[in-house]
């Protein structure tokens, strides 16, 4: 008994600073905003219990759907575009024989530039007399204003979410790659299997694992996205930018009302989870 215990006690041991991390800075802060979303907890740190009212308050609160719905917007268009990115690059990079390691590392280093500055860099790209309109002038294209206008405000941003963000989808998929073995597409090769028959038949099905973790990963993320918005549009023009973070940020930072800050954050906690039950579900169990 004692010999068989001794394994999972070793490995507890190991994870067992991780672990306390975990609860420390995850979960007891997570019971925490439960419990305040249940109070009108103000910046004086004082409360009083309040049941349900917040919750019945943020479902006719019009702020809280509208921005649900440009946060579902947000991350329609997001997701799609930083797997996409991230593939492609993963595969690039898989592909290269020379300088392998200064190509990862030139497209891993906008993931770590901080995201103001990326934020303030974007905007002038976006900019009337910015490098976009720019181009668009030698080909003879009216100049767009691309953070004034409420159908182009979420993909630009997107886009700017997807330049800073896709390196570490990259290394992620660029792993998975690397475990695929040599010996099934050099088989396919010589059976006559083209470029996208590999792809398709044996990439493909054997990256899904990776490909799962990334569309999870990245779906939490546009969830979460703030610091752009923050730096590039401050939830505008007309709240077109207004997401749910952005909104939690203003109910607890600038009205000083936490309770109700934290309600939005429990309902932005469930949203996700449920999106990643239904990505779980729809990318079968033996990828997760």
């Amino acid at each position: 008994m004692r010999h068989r215990l001794r394994d999972p006690i070793t490995g507890l041991l190991f994870v067992l600073p991780m672990l306390v991390l975990f609860l420390i800075f995850k979960i007891f802060p997570t019971l925490g905003a439960a419990g305040m979303s249940l109070t009108n907890w103000n910046i004086g740190g004082e409360w009083s219990f309040v049941g349900a009212d917040n919750y019945t308050r943020l479902v006719n609160d019009a702020n809280f759907w509208s921005s649900l719905r440009v946060t579902l917007v947000y991350s329609a268009i997001y997701v799609p575009l930083v797997v996409l990115v991230a593939l492609g690059t993963a595969l690039l990079l898989n592909s290269i024989v020379f300088l392998r390691g200064l190509f990862r590392g030139i497209l891993f280093l906008p993931y770590v530039t901080s995201f103001v500055f990326a934020g303030l860099i974007w905007r002038w790209i976006y900019e009337f007399d910015g490098l976009v309109n720019g181009l668009l002038a030698k080909l003879d294209v009216a100049p767009v204003a691309f953070m004034e206008r409420s159908e182009l405000v979420l993909p630009a941003l997107a886009l700017v979410s997807c330049w800073k963000g896709f390196g570490y989808s990259m290394l992620i998929l660029l792993a998975g790659l690397k475990a695929i073995p040599g010996s099934y597409l050099e088989a396919a090769r010589v059976d006559g299997a083209s470029a996208w028959q590999r792809f398709r038949s044996i990439t493909l099905p054997l990256l899904k694992p990776a490909l799962f973790f990334v569309l999870v990963i990245e779906t939490i993320a546009s969830f979460q996205v703030f610091d752009t918005i923050y730096v590039m549009t401050g939830g505008g023009p007309a709240k077109a930018s207004y997401t749910l973070i952005y909104g939690i940020f203003e109910r607890g930072f600038r009205f000083w009302e936490f309770g109700y800050a934290a309600t939005w954050g429990m309902v932005l906690f469930a949203v996700v989870l449920a999106v990643s039950l239904i990505q779980r579900r729809f990318a079968g169990k033996e990828n997760t």
